[in-house]
């Protein structure tokens, strides 16, 4: 089977992105099972390459002269307006257009899929792009409505892969009970059900789905939308869906227990659970987490994960993946950016490629 071809993006050039990426692409495991295409600017790059080398950065580095790069071209006067640390408008135009191009060769069948260096929203927003975020620009080039932001991690001490998926993302938190209804999320189960079988190989998976109030609304006394729809909708969903096993609405300071111990292993379980055979991950836990807004969903991830989680988006004719961090202007050119998340964000984008070109046998 041919490799899958992947594209990488270098996010905003004045943030951590292009460093990230030479640090990850420096591990020959990266491009073992899959062909890479750097899309941005060379001048980026090299100087992130020739700074870094002169700091002495202890970590392998890519040399961008071994790299396959789709150059997408800045003029003199731009390349010195990029300022590490500094969100301009000049970076997010770069941003942008490195997207842009990556976008339009997926589109053709150049990439399989691709993988997203970290922007700034706030230098789209100068730069005349009003977008929320990547995931939103995907989606409308790619001509899709029916789209997700999915977060997928494997723990480093279990193995067990944690997927969770969004119903609701950037919004103001007063906004998500008026957002919520049965049919975005109809919408939302069934892409994540469509992801988890042709992405994932998993024929009849298990969704744990959170409630939105305290205590899942404690029937209608800590808030009345599980009484009035949600509860009402997931029971029909099960009644559409009879091979899937949807558990909820779980509430939602009791629906991360079980994936945290799945995450962090039986010594993470309580006395009563440590008396049960050591070399079970957790009591059910589930294939897949539905949460209803994005802290939700996102504090524990972050809690678990924060280091080896990747936002894909699913829902797009090609698969997109992205690494869990922000461009951290912070630190930027300084050499001490952590790249375990986007070598991670590699491997997941070259695992669902090859899943999508070749899909396995469903597995129960």
């Amino acid at each position: 089977m041919r490799f899958p071809r992947l594209a990488i993006t270098l996010g905003d050039p004045a943030g951590i992105g292009p460093e990230v990426i030479l640090k990850a692409l420096a591990d020959p495991a990266m491009t073992s099972n899959c062909e890479i295409t750097i899309v941005g600017s060379r001048p980026v790059l090299e100087k992130t390459y020739q700074t870094l080398l002169a700091q002495g950065v202890s970590e392998p580095l890519a040399d961008p002269d071994r790299l396959t790069l789709l150059d997408v071209g800045l003029d003199q006067d731009t390349e010195q307006q990029l300022v590490w640390g500094q969100s301009t408008i000049v970076s997010g135009a770069a941003s942008y257009e490195y997207l842009e191009t990556a976008i339009a060769h997926a589109l053709v069948g150049d990439f399989q899929g691709i993988v997203t260096g970290p922007i700034a929203k706030s230098a789209w927003k100068a730069a005349g792009f009003h977008y929320p975020g990547q995931t939103e620009l995907l989606a409308e080039r790619a001509g899709v409505e029916r789209f997700g932001m999915l977060f997928v991690a494997r723990s480093p001490y279990t193995g067990w892969t944690l997927r969770t998926l969004l119903a609701t993302t950037h919004i103001p938190l007063a906004e998500v009970p008026k957002t919520l209804n049965p049919d975005l999320m109809t919408q939302k189960l069934e892409l994540l059900v469509e992801c988890l079988q042709q992405d994932f190989g998993l024929a009849t998976p298990t969704i744990a789905i959170a409630g939105l109030n305290p205590h899942s609304g404690e029937q209608g006394q800590l808030g009345t939308e599980e009484q009035t729809w949600l509860i009402p909708w997931l029971q029909e969903m099960r009644d559409r869906f009879p091979q899937l096993h949807l558990d909820g609405p779980i509430p939602p300071d009791t629906l991360w227990v079980n994936p945290g111990q799945a995450w962090f292993g039986p010594q993470s379980a309580n006395s009563k659970l440590k008396t049960q055979n050591s070399k079970l991950k957790t009591p059910a836990a589930a294939d897949a987490y539905l949460a209803l807004y994005h802290d939700q969903g996102l504090i524990p991830v972050k809690l678990m994960a924060f280091d080896c989680a990747v936002n894909t988006s699913i829902g797009l004719p090609f698969v997109r993946t992205s690494p869990d961090h922000g461009t951290a202007f912070d630190i930027a050119g300084q050499g001490i950016a952590d790249a375990s998340s986007m070598q991670a964000a590699i491997g997941l984008a070259a695992e669902l490629s090859r899943q999508r070109v070749q899909p396995l046998a469903l597995s129960v």
